[in-house]
């Protein structure tokens, strides 16, 4: 060993690159996703609230201690409006591996889909997480030895930062028994000596840092294509399970604003409860019914004219024809015109188009007796299909400002009733019930069709509102008592509603002269399934 300097200039001056390096100078993030205090409480208040979270990170934890920051950045980068990601220098070279996997994350193309579902929506985000999960384990696997690398390289900081730390402690030592009785401050020889060691073992801990650094960095690249490849499949995992979950909403009727509103817990269960209900793979035929009876009533025009047919006489100022109007332009001729007007006699035009005329509630009788859980074309079974309907239904009388009343029924003594008031918000766990309650059994049109009368008549009573609609969803043909017939038509008589059917699977009930027939004032035969717009007129004139 050479001999150590008897200066303590000459020591301060040997030790002085080691003197400026501290833990402190060296503390490097553990996120890679730069987040704000409200956006890291999002993320706390969502851990605590999704058990699947919690069990994910417990999992994935057990074998890499960078999994909870790994889920901390998927989350954030998922929920932020703009997500900004930390320099790669400001990272601590353990979660080097994470930033790689963020970064190589939101510069894929999917996730700028996944994104506009979860950006500002924490429940969306932590569905995402969870949607990459399986991609996410492949990934830190795959990356076992770069983190281990990762973790030798910290771990060769942190002694190289213990290293220079014990310089300035010997240093302080020296400083401390020097002599400076003559200006040179002296230093005895053990001490001068014990400086010079930590100096040397602080450059050989500097040196193993920078080759595990190096060495790091170098595994790092080796497994960024991979990674990135990786984190590209994770995005379009969570990208499509995203979409499809906002699709099920959607097609449930569930809008956005209503699931902001919505606890976590009561979200999670809702949308659990809609994968896996009995109508859940229905959800695409329901969502495109909606869809349809929206566009009809886009085409609906009530009071107002149609399709011009011809031309008529009367006072209506609005439809009065050119020549007509020209005779306004002539003095003589304006007091002609003001007696034509007065007499209703001036020449208009002639116009029909379509208009609702229902006012009171809007009643859907579904038949859910063991015939209807047949499949059709397409796999579609005649329940499906009526659901789908009804459900429609419910949205148009929504929009109308009408009450809406879902009767299932089966045989005599199987019915089951379910109220949505125009005055109140539709309770998706009551309409999730009306659409996957099934009764099973045989068919009565008399217990339904008495139900809806009834209702009907007691909507008169309270409410003074009359003309109702009754839409009658059915596969079946039964018979009914001529007494009850005449009640039924009294019924009618007295109310002013209207009954329209659906024969679903061309059944004989379709057939001119059936029951049915006689019992609806319109009705309609359904053969195919899979076509939403065989009924698209029941939403023209509902």
């Amino acid at each position: 060993m050479a001999e150590a300097p008897s200066g303590l200039d000459d020591l301060g001056s040997r030790a002085g690159r080691w003197l400026g390096l501290s833990p402190a100078a060296s503390e490097r993030h553990t996120t890679a996703v730069i987040a704000d205090r409200f956006e890291r409480i999002a993320w706390r208040d969502t851990y605590e609230q999704s058990a699947g979270l919690r069990e994910l990170a417990e999992e994935l934890s057990e074998h890499h201690a960078c999994a909870t920051d790994l889920l901390t950045d998927a989350f954030l980068a998922a929920y932020k409006v703009v997500p900004r990601l930390r320099e790669r220098a400001e990272m601590a070279p353990s979660r080097l591996v994470n930033h790689q996997v963020i970064s190589s994350l939101v510069e894929s193309l999917d996730f700028a889909e996944l994104h506009r579902e979860t950006a500002g929506d924490p429940y969306a985000a932590a569905m995402a997480v969870l949607a990459q999960a399986a991609a996410l384990r492949r990934l830190l696997e795959r990356s076992r030895d770069v983190q281990e690398r990762a973790e030798q390289a910290t771990q060769a900081r942190q002694d190289a930062e213990g290293a220079a730390a014990a310089v300035g402690e010997a240093l302080q030592q020296a400083a401390d028994g020097a002599d400076c009785s003559d200006g040179d401050g002296t230093v005895p020889p053990p001490a001068a000596d014990a400086v010079q060691q930590a100096i040397e073992a602080a450059e050989t801990t500097e040196t193993a840092a920078r080759q595990a650094a190096q060495d790091a960095a170098q595994a790092l690249a080796a497994q960024a294509p991979g990674i990135r490849a990786g984190a590209r499949n994770a995005a379009a995992k969570a990208a499509d399970a995203v979409r499809q979950e906002a699709a099920l909403m959607r097609a449930w009727g569930v809008g956005p604003g209503e699931l902001e509103r919505m606890p976590f817990d009561q979200r999670a269960r809702l949308a659990e409860r809609l994968r896996t209900g009995r109508l859940a793979r229905w959800a695409e035929l329901i969502g495109r019914f909606r869809q349809m009876a929206y566009g009809e009533r886009a085409r609906k025009v009530e009071n107002a004219a149609g399709e011009l047919v011809g031309v008529t006489l009367g006072d209506d100022l609005s439809r009065v024809i050119p020549s007509e109007l020209a005779n306004l332009g002539l003095p003589e001729l304006r007091a002609v015109f003001a007696a034509r007007y007065a007499a209703g006699e001036l020449m208009l035009y002639e116009s029909q188009g379509e208009q609702a005329t229902g006012k009171g509630a809007v009643i859907a009788c579904v038949d859910t007796s063991h015939s209807m859980y047949v499949e059709g074309p397409g796999g579609v079974t005649r329940e499906a299909w009526a659901k789908a309907c009804a459900l429609a239904l419910l949205d148009q009388a929504r929009h109308a400002k009408r009450d809406f009343v879902g009767i299932l029924f089966a045989a005599a003594d199987k019915l089951q009733v379910f109220r949505f008031p125009a005055d109140e918000a539709a309770d998706i766990a009551q309409v999730l019930d009306f659409a996957e309650t099934f009764l099973g059994g045989g068919t009565s049109y008399e217990r339904p069709l008495t139900a809806a009368a009834e209702l009907l008549e007691q909507e008169f009573d309270d409410a003074a509102r009359m003309r109702g609609d009754i839409v009658m969803l059915t596969d079946d043909e039964c018979d009914v008592t001529e007494e009850w017939t005449r009640g039924w038509n009294d019924a009618k008589h007295l109310l002013g509603f209207r009954v329209f059917g659906v024969a679903i699977g061309a059944p004989p009930a379709a057939e001119a002269g059936s029951v049915l027939d006689a019992l609806c004032d319109n009705l309609r035969s359904i053969e195919d399934l899979t076509d939403v717009h065989a009924a698209a007129d029941l939403f023209r004139v509902i």
